[in-house]
C-alpha cells in the first residue's frame, strides 16, 4: 500500500462474513465500498490478506484495513450554474434543470451535475474511494427538481440507508394525457429493461427479471383532456413514473420515449415531470428536513395554457 494509506485495526465482534463484520464496525463506510476494498486486497485477517468478501471470520479475529488515498475523478469541474435549495457541510440539495445528466456516462462526460458540483464544492470528501460528490439517487436527464448529494462518506451511507428503507420521501408533479381511472391510486408493476427496445424500460414479470416497483398517485387538478398528478415513490426504478403512467394508458406530456402525443402549445425540453419535494432525515442532526423545488418556467407555462383552454 501507499505510504499515504490510512490503517484501521479492529477485532471481529462476532462470527460472520468478513464484509458484514466490517460494515458493522465501520458505519461511516458503505458496504459496497468495503467489499471493493476486500477485493483489492486491502484487508488482512489474522495477518493474511483476504480478498473474498464471503470469508467467514471468527469472534476475536484481528482485522487490518488499509484505505488507499482517494483518487481524483477523471472529470473536469465546470462553472455550470446550480439552483441550490439547501446546503451545509454534509449535504447539498439542488433543483436540477432539464437536460442535465446527473453523472458522467458514455456520451455525456461534460455538462453533468457532477461537473458542476466539482466546481462548486471544494470540500468534497472521498466518497466510494473517489473525489466526487456522493450521488445517492438520480433524476432522468429531462426530469427536473430536487436531488440530494452527500458531501462525505458518513452522509452518503446515511442517505443510502434512508432511500433503501423508504424513509426518504420523494414527491413529483406530472401532467398526463387524459384522466386517471380514479382520483387516487397505486401502480404496483415490476420494471426492467424493455426486451425489444433497449432504450426503454418496461413492465416485465419478476420471474423474467422485473424489479419490484410501486408508484402512488393523486389527482391534483383536471385540465380539460389532461390531468396534473402528484406522484409519490416507494421504489426508485429507472423511468419508474414514466413507465407506470404508460401502463395506466395516460403517458406524461412531452415524453418522447413513452408517448406519441403532441405537447399542447409548449415546446417542452422533455416530459412534464418535476420532483417538487424531497423529505429526509439530516444525516448529522437526525432532524427531519423537507426541501421544495419551484416548478420550471416551461412547466408553469404548460399549466397556464391548459387552464386557459378550459
Amino acid at each position: 500500500m501507499s505510504e499515504q494509506a490510512t490503517v484501521i485495526e479492529l477485532t471481529a465482534a462476532r462470527n460472520d462474513r468478513l464484509d458484514r463484520v466490517l460494515a458493522d464496525e465501520l458505519t461511516d463506510y458503505s458496504r459496497s465500498r468495503l467489499q471493493k476494498l476486500i477485493e483489492l486486497g486491502c484487508v488482512q485477517v489474522n495477518g493474511s490478506v483476504c480478498s473474498e468478501k464471503k470469508t467467514k471470520v471468527r469472534t476475536g479475529a484481528a482485522i487490518k484495513l488499509e484505505l488507499p488515498p482517494d483518487q481524483p475523478l477523471a472529470v473536469e469541474p465546470e462553472a455550470i450554474p446550480l439552483d441550490i435549495r439547501y446546503e451545509d457541510a454534509d449535504i447539498l440539495i439542488v433543483n436540477k434543470a432539464a437536460g442535465m445528466v446527473v453523472h458522467p456516462a458514455p456520451g455525456n462526460y461534460t455538462g453533468t451535475l457532477v461537473n458542476a458540483l466539482l466546481h462548486h464544492c471544494d470540500d468534497l470528501a472521498g466518497i466510494n474511494g473517489v473525489l466526487r460528490p456522493g450521488i445517492v439517487h438520480r433524476l432522468d436527464k429531462e426530469t427536473t427538481g430536487a436531488l440530494v448529494v452527500a458531501k462525505n462518506d458518513a452522509a452518503c451511507v446515511h442517505l443510502q440507508a434512508q432511500f433503501k428503507s423508504k424513509t426518504a420521501r420523494r414527491e413529483y408533479l406530472g401532467v398526463i394525457f387524459g384522466v386517471p381511472p380514479s382520483d387516487t391510486g397505486t401502480v404496483n408493476q415490476p420494471i426492467a429493461r424493455h426486451p425489444v427496445d433497449r432504450l426503454k424500460m418496461g413492465i416485465v414479470p419478476e420471474e423474467k427479471g422485473g424489479r419490484h416497483a410501486i408508484t402512488h398517485y393523486e389527482l391534483r387538478e383536471r385540465l380539460g383532456n389532461y390531468s396534473l398528478l402528484n406522484f409519490r415513490l416507494e421504489t426508485g426504478r429507472t423511468h419508474q413514473i414514466r413507465v407506470h403512467c404508460q401502463f395506466l394508458g395516460h403517458p406524461l406530456i412531452g415524453d418522447r420515449l413513452y408517448s406519441q402525443g403532441r405537447t399542447p402549445g409548449v415546446n417542452l425540453a422533455g416530459q412534464a415531470l418535476h420532483a417538487w419535494q424531497l423529505s429526509l432525515t439530516h444525516p448529522r442532526t437526525e432532524e427531519p428536513l423537507t426541501v421544495r423545488a419551484p416548478l420550471p418556467a416551461e412547466f408553469e407555462k404548460l399549466l397556464r395554457i391548459l387552464r386557459q383552454r378550459q
